[in-house]
Order: structure tokens, then C-alpha cells, then sequence
């Protein structure tokens, strides 16, 4: 007889249940961190953007180019915190202040909380409403055209996996994605547009003028925002893909408390790096409750793990783990709950009666 899977046993305990494991002070605001850090990730932005515009070597330029857009991954997870809520009581603060943060990833604040904080978290892992990193099935998979099959390799790979981000959420879910007329956020996204749209265009004439023309282009605006994309497409793969993290296609058999403490999985870095990303990658206690602020999570995951520390997946953090995942995790076959690779889709596609 074949037992259960380990998170069967979470399915009927309550989300509202596993927060109890999470003390008071996991929630503790502290001005001084938040403050702290965002100045931290803006004088670091605004370094690196010193020096595209005050060098000359085209090389040089491109060097500070990539630092600017790995400091706007670091001020994007922080304005991802203040868009859930957990920095700030004034959601008018939070919203100034992450859109300021927002606007070199040119990522639109209101949008990235109705695609991330209503639809991500409200169903994460359960592909027909969640489709962030939605794995498809071999069959699926058979049946694109080339070039859509050629994308989907392209995304699962450790090295392009940033055109995941561009083409499933900044594209449709942001710049070109069109609310109901009725909707009461209409005029909010469409404003957020407006404005990141003018970032854009006015920061890349300024670095068109003043750093030196289409490599101050390239530099200042272009490689950052691909920067950006590459960490935070690699960083939502790995927070939910792994040969033991299953997906689901069927509401009965997901709950909101697999979906937050089994399907998130925690990586843990040098602390250097965590600090840096600040603690993005410590996810199940994020998932369990995104209130937490960052700089509070490793003491809530240290709570949880007390709890329900055998629900939880943790790993460290190495470039061969990372390269595992990614060639073990290509397509899914969500009733028997099995990652293949490529290879082995497409023999069992030729070994099923479908495929004879």
C-alpha cells in the first residue's frame, strides 16, 4: 500500500494555525533597518550609476552597468517588503517609497502587487491560477510549435532563465495587461505606467547626453534591467522548483497551507549574500506570512522549523545544486507528481499508448 505524500498531512491545518508558531517580535518594525537599508541600496544604486557617467572606457561603463543591476534587485526586494505590507502601518508610504524603488526595474508597484501579492500568494503552486514557473506536461510540451518549444528550453536553463520574467510577467502581466473597465485599480495601473514609462524614457536620454550615448544607454537603463530580470527570474524558480517540490493542477488536492509551507523552499547563502538580497531566499516564512519584515525572517524560520520544520524543504545555496534543478525540472507530470528531463518526456511519451 502506498503512504500518503508528507504533505497530505497539511492539508487540513489552517494557515491562521502555522502563523501561531511565529512570535510577536517576528513582526517587530524597526525604522532604523528599513531606513537603514534603503539607504544602503540607494547610495549603492547611485554609486554605481557614478560611475557609468564618469568613466570613459565603454568596458568600464558596462562593468558598473551589471553592479547597478544587481543593486536594483536588492532595492526591488525591498520595495517588494513594503508592497505586502510588512515595513510600514501608511500603505501611502509603502507605495511612494517602493515605486521610487521600483522604477529602475521598471517593474510597475500596483501591477506587481496584484500579479505577486493577490495571485503568487494567494495560490501558490497551483498552475491554474499561479502561473509563475508553471512546469507543462510532456504531452503540452509536444505539442508546440518549434520556436515556443525553443523559449521554453531557453527559460529552463540557468543561463537565460530571465526570459521567463520578461515574457510571463513583465510583458503581459505588466506593460501590456488591460484590467476590466470596471475595475477600481484601472486608473492606478495605467497611472504607474505613465510613470515608469517616463523614467524610462527621460533617464535613458540623460544617459544618451550625458553618458556617453548608446553605451550610456546600455550601461545605465538596458543591462540593469536585464540584470534584474536574470535575479529575480532565478529567485522565484528556486524558491518553488525542486524534484521534491510538487505542483497542482486540481484545487481538492491543494491547500492554501501546502502551497505556503510545503511548495516555498528556503536556500541559505553566505551571510554576506543574504544580507545583501535581503533574506529573500529564507522563503517559507515569508510565504507563510509576507507581514513579516525581511530582517525578521531567519528568527520566524527558526520558529516554524520548531513546528513544522519536517514540512519544510531547506538546501544551500551551490551553483552544481542549482544546476540539478534545473536539468532535472523541465516538464511535470501532475497526477503522479514526477519531474522529467527532456530526454526522459520524451521517452515516456513513446513508451504511452498515445505515443505508439
Amino acid at each position: 500500500m502506498v503512504s500518503p505524500p508528507t504533505y497530505q498531512a497539511l492539508k487540513d491545518i489552517k494557515l491562521t494555525t502555522v502563523r501561531k508558531a511565529i512570535s510577536a517580535d517576528s513582526y517587530r518594525r524597526s525604522a532604523i533597518q528599513t531606513f537603514g537599508w534603503y539607504a544602503f541600496d540607494l547610495a549603492l544604486y547611485l554609486g554605481l550609476m557614478y560611475g557609468v557617467f564618469a568613466v570613459h572606457a565603454w568596458w568600464a561603463k558596462l562593468l558598473f552597468g551589471l553592479g547597478a543591476g544587481c543593486a536594483v534587485a536588492f532595492m526591488f526586494v525591498w520595495a517588494h517588503d513594503a508592497a505586502h505590507g510588512a515595513l510600514f502601518e501608511s500603505d501611502w508610504t509603502a507605495e511612494v517609497l517602493g515605486t521610487l524603488f521600483m522604477l529602475p526595474s521598471l517593474n510597475m508597484y500596483r501591477l506587481w502587487c496584484h500579479g505577486h501579492n493577490r495571485v503568487h500568494h494567494g495560490f501558490t503552486s497551483l498552475t491554474p491560477v499561479d502561473w509563475i514557473w508553471r512546469p507543462l506536461t510532456p504531452a503540452q510540451y509536444s505539442e508546440l510549435p518549434w520556436h515556443r518549444k525553443l523559449v521554453y528550453r531557453l527559460e529552463r536553463t540557468p543561463y537565460a532563465c530571465a526570459l521567463h520574467y520578461l515574457s510571463k510577467v513583465w510583458w503581459p502581466g505588466m506593460v501590456t495587461y488591460k484590467p476590466d473597465k470596471e475595475s477600481r485599480d484601472r486608473l492606478g495601473y495605467n497611472v504607474d505606467k505613465m510613470i515608469t514609462l517616463l523614467f524610462a524614457l527621460s533617464f535613458s536620454t540623460v544617459a544618451w547626453v550625458w553618458g556617453g550615448g548608446i553605451v550610456g544607454v546600455i550601461a545605465a537603463v538596458v543591462l540593469p534591467f536585464i540584470v534584474f530580470n536574470y535575479f529575480i527570474a532565478l529567485f522565484v524558480y528556486l524558491h518553488h522548483t525542486h524534484p521534491d517540490v510538487p505542483f497542482f493542477d486540481h484545487r481538492p488536492e491543494w491547500s492554501n497551507t501546502i502551497g505556503q509551507v510545503y511548495c516555498a523552499v528556503t536556500w541559505r547563502c553566505s551571510r554576506v549574500s543574504e544580507l545583501l538580497i535581503h533574506n529573500i531566499m529564507i522563503h517559507v516564512p515569508h510565504h507563510v506570512d509576507p507581514r513579516i519584515p525581511f530582517y525578521r525572517l531567519k528568527r520566524a524560520y527558526r520558529e516554524l522549523q520548531r513546528d513544522y520544520g519536517e514540512y519544510m524543504h531547506e538546501y544551500r545555496f551551490r551553483f552544481s545544486t542549482v544546476r540539478m534543478i534545473f536539468a532535472r525540472c523541465k516538464l511535470y507530470d501532475y497526477e503522479t507528481k514526477t519531474w522529467y528531463s527532456f530526454r526522459e518526456a520524451a521517452a515516456a511519451l513513446a513508451a504511452s499508448p498515445r505515443g505508439r
